[in-house]
């Protein structure tokens, strides 16, 4: 597995897949093509059927500038490595092709080209299944996020520090907003409507309302093409802050408390990537949503007070009640149904670190690696509609509804 680091990234939203990856791309191909006159961009399968709503072209467009862009949609050619594929052209003066460039956006803001797939890819945790990470940490009676220290080194301790500085500046600025998300669902931010009923609502329900503002405060963020970080991806960027700003305002946990549940939040989102995928594009919805209800629920766990071996029931129960979650966004929009999942996902890892606490003495039969495996089946066995194509679910029920004449 590589360092955690590749799992929070701090970026522009909507989407790490469509945004922040291909941004990145478009940017090394633009500086290692000086000569090229203009660029052409062509997007296939997923990334050109959501691409629009996504806000690809825009990523795209800032990424070669200043120089001409022609962008080139063709949503029915899937490239066989990934749905989430891009093919970069350098043109000459005649828009001949000077030089040319695949590359897949795999989540997260990660991009590989056919060289990366050939290649190994560089590790350095030195296991790769939990199951052998929980064996280790038994043995030598540390905890998951001294695991995570003992292999990242101490200067993980101030990058973490400044994920959760800025995962608090993503909730605070998304507090701050009133207005209507772009595009053309005409979708009205509510993160700080929620923020301030908290305050005049009963007791037993102002915990979860203020759990709800964060969660909507990230995610409107991100919809809106804000500054946010993904944990593990964009539209999945509201779950994980919003579980820890809750539970450190309860409990009163110190940052550095806090900084320690990321890096065991960051260890089990770094095992989906590694093991199955937190891409939507290939495995729908629990990719992302799933994976980071997980990780909120192991981070919650450890912060309650949990063991490892509750931290991995927690995070399975996290994944496992995800599974067949589709990724369907209503016209190709982080908005609908993607904004409401971050905060139902945000209290059902609480839930899920609550159960496997109170259970401690039960014995569990399914662990976080039986769920990576049995999500990536699942992914592979679900329709193509139903994987961020906007071409099933309430993308298609809802099209005409929202979108008459698209």
């Amino acid at each position: 597995m590589k360092s955690i680091r590749e799992i929070y990234n701090i970026g522009m939203g909507p989407s790490s897949s469509h945004t922040m990856g291909p941004r990145k791309a478009a940017e090394a191909f633009n500086k290692s093509n000086p000569q090229a006159h203009s660029f052409r961009v062509t997007l296939y399968g997923a990334m050109a059927l959501t691409g629009k709503g996504h806000l690809t072209d825009l990523a795209l467009t800032s990424g070669l500038e200043p120089k001409p862009v022609q962008i080139v949609w063709q949503g029915d050619t899937f490239l066989p490595r990934h749905p989430n594929a891009l093919k970069f052209e350098a043109l000459g003066q005649k828009e001949q092709t000077l030089k040319e460039w695949i590359v897949y956006s795999l989540g997260g803001g990660e991009v590989k080209d056919d060289a990366d797939f050939e290649k190994e890819s560089p590790s350095i945790y030195p296991h790769k299944h939990l199951c052998d990470i929980l064996a280790y940490c038994k043995d030598k009676k540390i905890a998951l996020w001294e695991y995570v220290e003992e292999v990242e080194g101490p200067a993980v301790r101030p990058f973490l520090e400044n994920i959760w500085k800025e995962m608090k500046s993503v909730i605070s600025a998304g507090l701050e907003k009133r207005d209507i998300l772009p595009g053309r669902l005409q979708l009205e931010r509510k993160a700080r409507r929620y923020y301030i009923k908290a305050d005049s609502s009963p007791r037993y329900i102002r915990r979860n309302q203020r759990l709800f503002s964060y969660a909507l405060a990230c995610s409107e963020e991100n919809a809106g093409g804000g500054k946010v970080v993904t944990a593990p991806t964009c539209g999945s960027c509201g779950v994980l802050p919003a579980v820890l700003k809750i539970t450190q305002e309860i409990l009163e946990f110190n940052d550095t408390a806090i900084t320690r549940a990321l890096a065991t939040a960051g260890l089990i989102g770094n095992l989906a990537k590694a093991n199955a995928s937190i891409s939507g594009a290939q495995v729908g919805c629990q990719g992302e949503i799933g994976v980071a209800c997980a990780m909120a629920a192991a981070a919650v766990c450890q912060l309650s007070g949990g063991n490892n071996y509750q931290i991995d029931y927690a995070a399975e129960m996290g994944l496992e009640h995800h599974l067949g979650l589709t990724c369907d966004p209503v016209g190709g929009y982080v908005q609908i149904p993607c904004i409401e999942r971050n905060p139902l996902a945000a209290a059902r890892a609480i839930d899920c670190a609550t159960y496997a606490i109170v259970a401690a003495e039960a014995d569990n039969k399914v662990t976080y690696d039986d769920i990576l495996v049995t999500m990536m089946q699942t992914g592979a066995d679900m329709n193509l509609a139903y994987r961020e194509t906007a071409q099933g679910g309430l993308a298609k029920v809802l099209r005409d509804k929202f979108l008459k004449g698209s």
